[in-house]
């Protein structure tokens, strides 16, 4: 990058200057954890919220942190004098960090958000002011091609994510570059393309102040940036998904028609794949009167690739209008203009025969089987992120339930998953249980009710025998017949395998 972007932005070709600022910023444990400690809970949960009188109370003083504070997050101005005391000021000025305003104050140009990595990094997270969180402020009153900060959805595609070192990575439609500084701790080589210019001069600055390795960086939109000739071990996308009539606002309207943008995206995701690549995510997708949701998704994997989709979350057409609405800050104008815009939405899923719109999680990986296998399914409780690890693990379970038959698999031995525990559910004081729950306490923190044989084997599972002595041995038990319990239990041996609660025992 140049210093040929907009001119309200700071230098993206300065990385000496950018350093120098990282170094100071850290000093003044100008941190994720520093600012916690600064602010406490309460007022640092409601900077997430854009609610900043919590946090302008609590920097009523004038140590480095507090100025830091005010003048990046809150966007006060602050006097030189202080300013000079934490950062190198004549240089963040010349490069565009900082500006003068009133008789002897500077101001911010852009938001600066401490955020912290997986692996316990202090990143900075560049954004234009106002727009640190998105959507809770009104960021439709800003300029169209503003670039928003980290919300909700890039944390959860972050934590979503396959982390396994990988020798290409590539993140579409950037923004501010989250998901590029995620994947640069693993990947060797990182590209980030954005329809925005202005999008990939911030990724350069996150990435710059962030202390990370500068990517590839590529105008265009989705896939029109990339070679034909090009493949990646890892694609991430955070894509403007949002279904709406036209694309008034670039950061989250795809300019397609209903869910058009997530359908090409993951449809041309398949063939930019190397062998056992990965391409994760978000997506909104309309339910359709008279279609299955399942089947529309499933029609959008590409050839050769084995896919996860979950659903979590569903809204009405009424309530997906107003959230939207209510993002670009509509709520707070004429009333007229208001109810217009609301029609309008109303209109476009009417004439589309759009009943409700899904969000969730899309993951394809790239398989050389003949075979491939898409799960798609709905699932609204809460999980644990990171899920990294879980979604990988998922695949992996998969490739061994392809290469065993049932015969194979009463040959196989298994292990109960880490913190699975077991419920039973009945009248009090009844013999027996009318059913028996497993109940995953990790990852997708998953429960599925399985019979008495299911749960005596599940609990028996600790490596050391084989399915299939298991099952005599409760056969035996139970006074069944071992050959008839042999034949009907593997589908539900797949199932726990699959959903995680079992895990193949090393050989």
């Amino acid at each position: 990058m140049t210093d040929t972007g907009p001119a309200s932005l700071p230098a993206a070709d300065r990385p000496d200057t950018a350093a120098r600022l990282r170094d100071a910023l850290l000093a003044a444990s100008f941190t994720a954890d520093g600012l916690l400690d600064l602010l406490g809970a309460p007022a640092y949960a409601a900077l997430a919220r854009s609610e900043t009188v919590p946090a302008l109370r609590a920097t009523r003083g004038d140590t480095p942190l507090e100025t830091l504070v005010r003048l990046f997050l809150l966007q006060q101005p602050v006097p030189h004098a202080r300013v000079a005391a934490v950062l190198p000021v004549r240089e963040a000025l010349e490069a565009g960090w900082l500006r003068r305003v009133g008789g002897d104050e500077v101001a911010a140009t852009v938001d600066v958000r401490p955020y912290g990595g997986p692996g316990g990094e202090d990143w900075f997270i560049v954004s234009d002011l106002g727009c640190a969180v998105g959507g809770a402020g009104g960021i439709g009153q800003h300029d169209e091609g503003v670039v928003l900060g980290v919300g909700g959805a890039s944390t959860t595609l972050a934590g979503i994510t396959v982390r396994t070192p990988v020798a290409s990575a590539l993140d579409l439609g950037t923004g501010s570059g989250i998901q590029a500084l995620h994947a640069a701790q693993h990947a060797t080589r990182v590209t980030a393309t954005d329809l925005n210019p202005r999008a990939l001069h911030i990724t350069a600055l996150t990435l710059a102040l962030s202390g990370a390795p500068a990517a590839d960086l590529r105008e265009g939109s989705l896939f029109e940036p990339v070679r034909e000739d090009e493949t990646f071990d890892l694609i991430v996308s955070n894509p403007p998904f949002v279904i709406s009539p036209g694309a008034r606002l670039t950061y989250r309207d795809g300019g397609m028609g209903g869910d058009d943008l997530c359908r090409s995206l993951v449809r041309q995701a398949g063939e930019r794949l190397t062998e056992g690549g990965f391409a994760q995510f978000l997506a909104n997708w309309q339910h359709v009167a008279g279609e299955d949701w399942q089947d529309r998704l499933r029609s959008w994997v590409p050839r050769g690739c084995d896919a996860w989709i979950v659903q979590r979350e569903v809204q009405d057409v009424t309530q997906y209008a107003e959230l939207w609405l209510r993002d670009a800050g509509d709520h707070r104008g004429d009333p007229a203009e208001y109810q217009a815009r609301y029609d309008a939405w109303l209109d476009e899923f009417e004439a589309r025969k759009v009943r409700a719109v899904g969000f969730g999680w899309i993951t394809l990986r790239r398989t050389g089987s003949a075979e491939p296998v898409v799960t798609v399914e709905e699932w609204p409780h809460p999980v644990e992120q990171p899920l990294g690890e879980t979604v990988r693990a998922h695949f992996d379970r998969l490739d061994y339930l392809r290469a065993h038959d049932d015969a194979a698999l009463l040959d196989s031995r298994f292990k109960l998953a880490p913190e699975v525990v077991q419920e039973q559910v009945g009248l009090p004081g009844a013999e027996d249980p009318e059913h028996v729950v497993l109940r995953q306490h990790r990852g997708m923190r998953r429960a599925t009710k399985v019979d008495t044989v299911g749960a005596g084997f599940a609990g028996v599972c600790d490596g050391t025998l084989s399915a299939g002595r298991i099952l005599d041995a409760i056969a035996q038990l139970v006074g069944e017949d071992a050959v008839l319990l042999r034949d009907r239990t593997p589908a539900q041996i797949r199932l726990l395998v699959e959903q995680g609660f079992l895990e193949p025992a090393a050989d």
